[in-house]
């Protein structure tokens, strides 16, 4: 550190100087601080390529009781899950050498219609068409995600017109 070839970041972060930063790092540097979380909604959204917002926070989930995460950077927006909302459909990846938890794509397309009121409906459709699109062969696990997260009912029109 004294050479200045390392900064630290934050407590427990530290990246050599000549690093330049992937779209992922952000994910990286909250799956550090906060070991717990899972990216979810409009966060895993842009993971898996499938809108084309770009959101200003990093969207998170945890349980319903759980501490809110303080980080000074960047901004967390954390959504409250329970049950088999929060715990099933979770992948493991790894950027930038560091093990990241996110939902899984049919997974956070069903979570989009849950929190519609939210993200916006408009949001939760280009993921499902996105979503269509990109997997064709998803529609069963997307309708499992759906009865989990209780949206079937309010996801099947959109699915009918996408069909």
């Amino acid at each position: 550190m004294k050479e200045g070839l390392v900064l630290r970041q934050a407590r427990g972060i530290y990246v050599a100087v000549r690093h330049s930063p992937s779209e992922a790092y952000t994910l990286a540097h909250v799956a550090r601080r906060v070991p717990d979380a899972v990216f979810c909604l409009l966060t895993a959204l842009r993971f898996h390529g499938l809108t084309t917002q770009s959101p200003a926070e990093v969207w998170i989930a945890m349980p319903g009781k759980a501490r809110r995460p303080r980080l000074d950077y960047p901004r967390l927006r954390v959504a409250r899950f329970s049950g088999l909302a929060l715990t099933e459909g979770i992948e493991e990846r790894r950027v930038e050498g560091v093990a990241i938890r996110v939902y899984s794509a049919a997974k956070t397309v069903a979570d989009c219609f849950k929190y519609r009121n939210k993200v916006g409906i408009d949001v939760a459709v280009e993921a499902l068409r996105d979503f269509s699109r990109k997997h064709r062969g998803g529609a069963i696990e997307l309708s499992r995600f759906a009865r989990i997260c209780r949206v079937s009912r309010v996801m099947q029109p959109y699915l009918d017109a996408i069909a």
